[in-house]
């Protein structure tokens, strides 16, 4: 399967509909579409590190989730730190391709896999705006929030966390993987008794008692990057025999 055939396959299992609007992501710089797929490295970003990765493994592809070129480029030199990214990837014959909000709107996609690890029940979709991005469930057991943020951390593999109680156990919990700042309000009208994202702002947290729902930011990265396992799994259905490899591609670190 070339690269132009195993795009088309993954667009059909993630389609470019379920995106935002604001979004840009999909097949982000390709030298040649007829290249055959043979070796594929999976990253939730595709940084400067598993570029090298990449070019020194002789891998034909990156795919990942956040897009290579969100903001559009103006001039491509290598001055620019996406623009060298690209001039590299061109250089080297190999092809990326990102899978942004439409993989976190799948269903099967960032919010699932995130629901499915905490082990929620009856998951469906929440969001505001039409875009249904968040889910939603239940905890097969009510837990105190300090029992379950200590839970949310060792799922995620999270170097630590920051949340904030508002009083009230931990029973209809509702997520979205990355940053959710924006979607607090909307969790609250799901009908949450609390809500988990990557990042939420200072004022947030600190509202949270007075607006009645427990808030946890367990960080960006770890919120979403199993979801790099779901996008392995794909590649493999679409060719069984290639090199399907995860790298964890974030440089964060914590002290």
């Amino acid at each position: 399967m070339n690269v132009q055939q195993l795009y088309a396959f993954l667009n059909e299992k993630i389609p470019p509909a379920l995106s935002c609007d604001w979004d840009n992501d999909g097949l982000m710089c390709c030298a040649n579409p007829q290249v055959e797929v043979k070796k594929v490295l999976i990253a939730l970003d595709i940084t400067a590190a598993v570029i090298d990765e990449a070019v020194q493994g002789g891998y034909d592809l990156i795919v990942s989730h956040h897009p290579l070129i969100f903001s559009p480029l103006r001039a491509l030199h290598p001055g620019d730190p996406v623009a060298k990214k690209v001039i590299t990837l061109l250089s080297a014959g190999i092809t990326a391709m990102s899978f942004h909000t439409r993989l976190d709107a799948v269903e099967g996609g960032v919010n699932d896999v995130f629901a499915n690890a905490l082990g929620l029940r009856d998951v469906v979709p929440f969001g505001e705006n039409g875009e249904t991005i968040g889910r939603i469930g239940t905890l097969p057991s009510p837990m105190t929030l300090d029992a379950f943020a200590h839970f949310v951390k060792e799922i995620t593999g999270a170097n630590g966390l920051q949340y904030s109680d508002a009083g009230r156990e931990v029973c209809r919990v509702a997520l979205l993987g990355g940053s959710g700042s924006s979607d607090v309000n909307a969790a609250a009208k799901a009908g949450a008794d609390t809500y988990v994202t990557g990042e939420l702002k200072h004022n947030q947290l600190t509202d949270a008692p007075e607006r009645g729902m427990n808030l946890i930011a367990a960080g960006h990265f770890h919120t979403e990057n199993a979801v790099c396992e779901r996008i392995r799994e794909l590649v493999l259905e679409a060719i069984p025999d290639a090199t399907v490899i995860v790298t964890n591609s974030n440089p964060v670190k914590c002290i």
